[in-house]
């Protein structure tokens, strides 16, 4: 039976022609129906043009959605939320709410999805703050959570005892990890280290029942594969994420002018090129689909306003994912039984 998602067709920079892309190439790789979000009079033009290449009996199941107005990059996210009643993404949201669809992607603005999502679906029971988790890529091929990456720019120890346990849920139901080991993001694994936000949720995570807390972790463990989650607050986890993009692009683009300094590594490059495409592939934020705002009623994707449509396709699959692993559940119980 596929699974319904509903795409926020208005939100990326280039919008909307990555979001229909991306939405036709889901249905062609996955068991989901899509409904893409917006101006019916600006997206039915452009979906027309890209399904030319099927025939009618082969057309895949993207549906329009009406709604009105959408909300940009430029706008500020309170007042838009406010304002623009008919917006795509309270439209799509309203949809995830009311039953018709399992989840939400969005490449919009960030600030905006969090407000609607918070409004329109409501946090878990449990749930104070709901946070924006990523997967990282580790040297052990298997990925590493981190939350929260810019949904709460100031927490206090509750707060961070509640992502660890969204990220342990995530973990084990979504990437398939058994025992999920969880650390507190610091600047030293010794338990005196760090600011007075994590040495004293330090202690509350020690007594968090259910949940393989390893202790501190470094930055570096990030990427080691020495833990599966790592929590942290809003602020750290956004300045990690941005220099995690920062260094993947520099690390790219230096390898690429290095391959092309000499004939001898121009040589070297073209007989290694399918190693080269799977390093390239493997620091593209594009294959990670974007971030899981965790803690509220419902599977809500937020992805760069960047995204291409294999970004947006794989957002609908880590939406599609999120929804059949029975994660918000999952946290609702982990919370009453601490």
């Amino acid at each position: 039976m596929p699974i319904d998602i509903v795409l926020d067709a208005m939100g990326s920079d280039k919008a909307p022609e990555p979001e229909i892309r991306g939405a036709i190439l889901a249905t062609r790789l996955l068991d989901v129906r899509v409904h893409l979000v917006g101006p019916e009079e600006l997206l039915r033009p452009k979906l027309r043009e890209c399904l030319k290449v099927y025939s009618k009996q082969n057309r895949p199941p993207v549906f329009l959605v009406q709604a009105s107005e959408w909300i940009s990059m430029d706008d500020k996210a309170a007042l838009a939320v406010r304002s623009k009643r008919d917006s795509s993404m309270r439209v799509a949201l309203k949809m995830v709410r009311e039953g018709r669809a399992a989840g939400f992607v969005t490449a919009g603005n960030t600030g905006a999805a969090m407000a609607t999502a918070k409004m329109v679906l409501g946090s878990l029971a449990g749930i104070d703050r709901p946070a924006l988790a990523t997967s990282l890529p580790t040297t052990t091929g298997s990925p590493c959570v981190l939350l929260d990456v810019g949904a709460n720019v100031d927490s206090d120890p509750e707060n961070l005892v509640q992502f660890a346990v969204m990220g342990h849920v995530f973990a084990k139901n979504v990437l398939r990890v058994n025992h999920p080991r969880v650390g507190l993001l610091s600047i030293g694994e010794e338990d005196g280290k760090g600011n007075s936000l994590t040495r004293d949720t330090l202690p509350l995570l020690r007594e968090l029942k259910g949940v393989n807390f390893i202790g501190n972790v470094e930055g570096r463990d990030l990427f080691n594969g020495h833990c599966d989650v790592a929590v942290c607050d809003g602020f750290v986890g956004n300045v990690a994420l941005k220099t995690c993009e920062g260094t993947a692009k520099l690390l790219s683009v230096s390898l690429r002018e290095s391959l092309k300094s000499t004939v001898t590594s121009q040589v070297g490059a073209l007989l290694s090129r399918r190693a080269f495409t799977a390093f390239k592939k493997r620091l593209d934020y594009s294959e990670y689909g974007g971030a899981q705002l965790l803690g509220v009623r419902g599977p809500c994707i937020v992805g760069h306003g960047s995204s291409n449509e294999r970004a947006i396709m794989n957002g609908i699959r880590i939406a599609a994912e999120f929804a059949q692993a029975e994660v918000n559940s999952g946290i609702e119980a982990a919370l009453a039984a601490r």
